[in-house]
């Protein structure tokens, strides 16, 4: 019986160089990167550290709620559906915010 090559004689460098080259996506943004979002659009200025210590009592808490939920509060106050209570304060803040970025946050508070 003939002996195949091995794998590393049928692969050129070239191909290999493509390869390595072709960028990883991930499909899905990972929790983890929420709190990297919620520091980084200030949202800890005054909802507190994980969303679970507000700097008024005025203000919600955040870490636990469905993310769902959340996602839809925060979507609205964004854009100007939901004007109730303090939310022309948090439009303001948010009014640059993505979809994107607004579901990995919700995400990643309903797990706190």
């Amino acid at each position: 019986m003939k002996q195949l090559p091995p794998i590393a004689h049928l692969v050129s460098p070239f191909l290999i160089f493509q390869i390595l080259l072709v960028p990883t996506v991930t499909a899905q943004p990972q929790p983890q990167d929420g709190g990297a979002l919620y520091q980084a659009h200030a949202c800890a200025s005054c909802h507190g550290k994980n969303g679970l210590q507000p700097i008024s009592p005025d203000y919600p808490m955040l870490g636990g709620q469905n993310a769902r939920y959340l996602l839809r509060q925060m979507i609205d106050i964004r854009d100007g559906t939901r004007t109730n209570a303090l939310a022309a304060t948090m439009r303001a803040s948010v009014g640059k915010v993505s979809d994107e970025d607004f579901a990995i946050i919700a995400e990643w508070l309903s797990r706190k």
